[in-house]
């Protein structure tokens, strides 16, 4: 009990502060260690004596690796989130936005408890639910109907009051005929369905939610986005909602943070904060593009580099609505791929999904890539307004997923003579145009 107090002596129940606050994050950080290397062996036998004779080395080198104070800093010691500090008061909703990289994530692991804090100090008051990765907290080998057990005794939950919502889980889920076998088998959307489900119904008086429903399909968004409104409106409960729509910060939370860098740059109404984010939206995320680490999916088959050209092949900088487009996607491949799929989501200012190209349904015969080269989606006639505008690529083989990197990059478009009718519109900014003909009688 003593090492688990010691161990987590800066995320504590709130006992002395306002009772109407249900989180309270005071200068937060958490920090990683990197640059060790391990030496690599040339045979078993060797790196056996090597551990055998150097037990003491090797105990430093683990302890280095996990122990990073809060004034550590050098090339090897990397800082994920820096001075953070907020309020969430009981039945707030706060947005948490920023670019990939920015630290959302690990701060929502810390105020879980699934990570702990470099330095700072954490209190939350009541019941914690996270949902932050898709199957978090599921057992494999358990079924749909074990998992909801095991994760509302989690939560401290009698058996009792989870059959009282077991019903609705298993309805909400929409996962109904699946509910008897192992999580295991089931795909992530069912995984995110079921999570969810879980998450919003044991009652907990803090909610965190990831960006892991995006992986679900729009109706079921939707049907959460509805959910958390009623868990935060009608139940006044805490939820803390990280999402790249900017439309669902909008709608959903009452208040919002920035954070770029692993630091909170702007605080303050959901709208002003998502406002603030979209006009600085092209510095921003210029920091970011090409960032391909973050990628999720098995790496068989990657994304290595991104180019934006015009009909005749030239580097641009700036698209034209109305003129041919094209995107040049360098890949490498760990071997020959027949078929795979491509896909592209161009996406608005509040990163709605205007529209999208996928390889299997517009290119004409079958897909052979080799381990390196490029792959080009030419777009004619870029049906856009002028703007500024995201891409999430995804590539899938073999029906796996290997790679999948949300705002992976960005590109400005001005206006052009969409109609070819002499006239530019400078009207709009930030939507699609379509082909179309007017008629007077």
């Amino acid at each position: 009990m003593h090492f688990i107090l010691k161990k987590w002596k800066n995320i504590l129940p709130m006992l002395h502060n306002d009772n109407n606050i249900a989180v309270k994050v005071t200068d937060l950080g958490k920090a990683y260690r990197i640059g060790i290397v391990e030496e690599k062996e040339k045979n078993l036998s060797t790196a056996i004596l090597k551990a055998i004779l150097s037990p003491v080395k090797n105990f430093r080198k683990i302890k280095s690796l996990k122990n990073v104070s809060s004034e550590a800093t050098g090339k090897d010691v990397f800082w994920a989130n820096r001075n953070i500090s907020f309020e969430v008061k009981k039945g707030e909703v706060l947005g948490i936005i920023g670019k990939n990289g920015a630290g959302k994530s690990t701060l929502l692991k810390m105020l879980s408890r699934i990570t702990e804090p470099t330095e700072g100090r954490i209190e939350l008051v009541g019941r914690v639910a996270s949902l932050l990765e898709v199957g978090t907290g599921f057992n494999p080998e358990l079924t749909g109907r074990e998992n909801i057990f095991l994760n509302g005794t989690i939560l401290g939950l009698t058996k009792k009051e989870i059959e009282e919502r077991y019903e609705s889980i298993v309805e909400f889920s929409g996962i109904e005929k699946f509910i008897e076998t192992p999580v295991k088998r089931y795909s992530s959307g069912m995984k995110v369905r079921l999570a969810f489900a879980v998450a919003a119904h044991l009652d907990p008086e803090i909610l965190i939610i990831d960006e892991v429903l995006a992986v679900g399909d729009a109706e079921f968004q939707k049907k959460c986005l509805g959910k958390m409104q009623d868990v935060a409106g009608k139940e006044g409960r805490t939820v803390l909602f990280v999402s790249h729509d900017m439309a669902a910060v909008k709608n959903l939370c009452t208040r919002a943070i920035l954070l770029q860098h692993g630091s909170i740059v702007f605080e303050g109404s959901a709208n002003d904060v998502v406002n603030y984010y979209l006009q600085n939206a092209a510095s921003i995320a210029s920091q970011n593009n090409k960032d391909f680490s973050q990628a999720k999916g098995n790496k068989n088959f990657v994304v290595t580099d991104i180019e934006m050209l015009d009909e005749n092949n030239n580097n641009i900088q700036i698209a034209e609505s109305g003129r041919d487009f094209q995107l040049k996607i360098s890949y490498e491949a760990k071997e020959v791929a027949i078929n795979p799929v491509v896909i592209i989501h161009i996406k608005n200012n509040l990163e709605q999904i205007l529209f999208t190209c996928l390889s299997r349904n517009s290119y004409q015969g079958i897909m052979q890539l080799k381990n390196t080269g490029n792959i080009t989606c030419v777009i004619p006639k870029l049906p856009l307004l002028s703007g500024l505008y995201s891409i999430d690529i995804a590539l899938k083989y073999d029906q796996e997923l290997t790679f999948y990197l949300e705002n992976i990059f960005s590109f400005e478009v001005e206006t052009g003579d969409f109609f070819n009718t002499g006239k530019i519109n400078s009207d709009m900014m930030n939507g699609m145009i379509i082909y179309h003909k007017w008629k007077v009688n």
